[in-house]
């Protein structure tokens, strides 16, 4: 599923206007990036949560040399599935 196909199940599931339904995904992705970037964490219940964590510098090889290189540390996101979404998808 992509933007657009999401934007058209939110507007059938909430019977709003397509234009309202991308206004209210757009907030959301706006609104969960800058909480992440703060370094909050967000929980939807029965959904899932999604937060921050730091992923240390570390030593990789290049497939193609062997050659080792290093790895720059990093904060990736991490989001873990809730029971219901998780009893949803098995």
């Amino acid at each position: 599923m992509n933007k657009a196909e999401l934007i058209d199940a939110i507007a059938g599931e909430a019977g709003l206007s397509k234009a309202d339904a991308k206004k209210a995904l757009d907030a959301f992705v706006s609104a969960t990036g800058a909480a992440l970037k703060k370094g909050d964490r967000i929980s939807l219940v029965g959904f899932g949560s999604f937060s921050v964590s730091k992923r240390e510098a570390r030593t990789g090889r290049n497939p193609q040399t062997g050659k080792e290189i290093k790895i720059a540390a990093k904060n990736v996101v991490r989001f873990k599935a809730g029971a219901e979404l998780s009893g949803a998808v098995n």
